[in-house]
């Protein structure tokens, strides 16, 4: 059954954006932050009308968001956020180490102070929105947190394949969190930022790493084992 109280989130549309443009990315922000859960499905029709839009911009938008591995496409034209296990989750984890390991150390030689600057501001936003407990914004500024650093590097090709990542980790993202008490025990941000300001590739290497793994590093086994059920995960 669709979900018939489907809501996503506004988001601002500039002026000059035509409506398939906003509809891509009004439903990549919602997949982005986990506004439909995974497993749920949703009609082309329901996101027309949560989006006040046409079918016709929504389609292109499941082609684009499909081809990204962000959502599936059923035979009765129903679609799904593909639903997490164990090993999907931990295979998403070690390409997004891997991928943005890779590009952090392309962009090293990019950054910028006023660059770092912009990460201090947004790391502030997260420290404000840990404490607010608030998950949305947290995801989001993740996201610009990292996203900023990589494309400062203009001959980057890897955001792509990044944002593909972030895509799938979204919707689960959003759910593991209700399991959190907390959200992280050592700011690894500030372990970047100093290792940003010092030229340091090998520290900056480290605290990605780390970032990322302590971003879930709470989802041990027993800890998937909730959230996904012990069905999947006797691969761990």
């Amino acid at each position: 059954m669709a979900n018939p109280s489907l809501v996503l989130p506004e988001i601002e549309k500039p002026g000059r954006m035509t409506i398939q443009e906003y509809a891509y990315v009004r439903l990549r922000h919602a997949l982005m932050v986990g506004s439909i859960a995974p497993g749920v499905p949703v009609t082309i029709r329901g996101l027309a009308e949560a989006m006040a839009v046409s079918p016709t911009p929504v389609r292109e938008a499941l082609r684009r968001l499909s081809s990204q591995n962000a959502l599936s496409v059923l035979k009765n034209r129903r679609i799904v956020v593909p639903p997490m296990t164990a090993k999907r989750f931990n295979e998403l984890i070690s390409l997004r180490c891997a991928i943005e390991i890779h590009a952090a150390e392309r962009a090293l030689p990019h950054i910028s102070e006023a660059i770092i600057d912009r990460l201090v501001a947004i790391d502030a936003v997260m420290d404000e929105a840990v404490e607010a407990q608030d998950r949305i914004t947290l995801i989001i500024q993740n996201q610009q947190f990292h996203g900023h650093i990589y494309r400062s590097n203009r001959d980057q090709l890897s955001m792509p394949m990044i944002e593909s990542i972030w895509l799938q980790l979204g919707p689960f993202m959003r759910i593991a969190l209700r399991h959190v008490g907390t959200f992280y025990g050592i700011d690894r941000h500030k372990e970047i930022i100093s290792a940003l300001r010092n030229r340091n590739l090998d520290d900056l290497l480290r605290a990605i790493h780390a970032d990322i793994h302590d971003g879930v590093g709470w989802f041990d086994e027993s800890a998937l084992e909730k959230i996904l059920g012990p069905e999947q995960t006797k691969s761990l």
